[in-house]
Parts: C-alpha cells; structure tokens; sequence
C-alpha cells in the first residue's frame, strides 16, 4: 500500500499590505510534521515584502517545500488533478479577490484558486483593504457563495496579546484551524476569566 501523500497547501502572496501572514504562515507550516506547501508570489508581493519585512523574493521563497512562478499557468497547481487540500492568499489584495470572484484565471494564483473551488477544496482569502466599497463586498460575497471563505485579518484583544508578533501568530493560528491542523501557535479560547457576577 503506498505510503498517504502530505498534506499539501497552496500559498499565494500578494501584493496588499500584510505580507507578515504569508511568511508566518509558511514558516509554522513549513514546522509542521506531514504538511507540504506550494508557494506562489505575485510581483507586487516582491514590493511589499521589501516594504514591509525587508525580506527578498528568495527569502520567502527558502520558506516553501515547492515554489510556483506566477506566469505559469501550466504549473501543477494549475489543474484540478494536483490534489491539495486547499489554499490560502495571504494577504489578499482587492485585485486578486476580483480575480477570484470573477474567475479571472490570467495568472497562476487566479487559476489555483479556481481550481480549488471548482474541486470544492478549501479557499481562505485573507483580503486586506479598508474601508471597503461596494465593489470589494460584492466580490466577497460573490466568492462565499461559491464556497471561499473570506477571512479579514482583524486582531482579537480578548487574549491580551503584549506583541505584534502575538497578534500575527493568533490570525495564523485560526487559519491553520480552518485546515484541521493541529499547533501550538496561539492559546484557545477557556471562557471568560474573573467576569464580574451579574455582569
């Protein structure tokens, strides 16, 4: 009997602000045990990366177990044979999320997003833009109902994070949790400690 493949998740980077949840993502799971990640990088991604963490396409690039070119839309990630479990954008710009919506398949992270919801795989889009038009809900709606889940990068203050870093690890942490992989990334969620009677 051959030995189960990995789980394999589809990374795509773009070029919105908050390119810290792409790279954390990819560094926790390139941590974990049995799961394989597929990277693709837009060329705006190149920009913000350098803006925003100092860090070079080949930096992120050292991050994933294969990396994909976002010119090749004939790339295994391109066809709905490549089993994945899924994909990630993270961040999600409102370009990208148009593309989605629309199923504008002109570059590789387009398609492997097609391709994820027309294989009903799991698609997490984490867009990043505010405020949004009308324009930007309409895609978001548009790409719920195909199955896609929208998933706003907003920090949560209820587990007292002390860090950015806090912050980042605990929306990775929820989205990993979308997966069904298990980590130690963030704490959950016990109840309310010390809520005042009758409060």
């Amino acid at each position: 009997m051959p030995d189960a493949r990995p789980r394999r998740l589809v990374v795509a980077i773009t070029g919105a602000t908050g390119a810290v949840y792409g790279v954390r993502l990819l560094q926790r799971l390139s941590a974990t045990p049995g799961v394989e990640t597929h990277l693709v990088v837009s060329d705006a991604a190149v920009l913000t990366l350098h803006q925003e963490l100092d860090m070079q396409r080949r930096d992120v690039e050292a991050l994933a177990h294969v990396v994909h070119k976002n010119r090749d839309v004939g790339a295994a990630i391109a066809s709905g044979s490549f089993q994945s479990d899924g994909m990630v954008i993270a961040p999600c710009s409102m370009k990208t999320l148009a593309a989605v919506a629309l199923g504008l398949s002109d570059n590789l992270i387009a398609r492997a997003a097609d391709v994820v919801l027309k294989e009903r795989r799991r698609l997490v889009l984490m867009v990043r833009e505010t405020p949004f038009n009308l324009a930007h809900l309409r895609n978001m709606t548009s790409v719920t109902e195909m199955g896609g889940i929208v998933f706003p990068p907003l920090p949560s203050f209820y587990h007292r994070p002390a860090s950015i870093d806090e912050m980042v690890d605990h929306t990775v942490a929820r989205v990993i949790d979308l997966f069904g992989i298990e980590h130690t990334l963030a704490p959950r969620w016990n109840g309310l400690r010390g809520a005042a009677e009758g409060a």
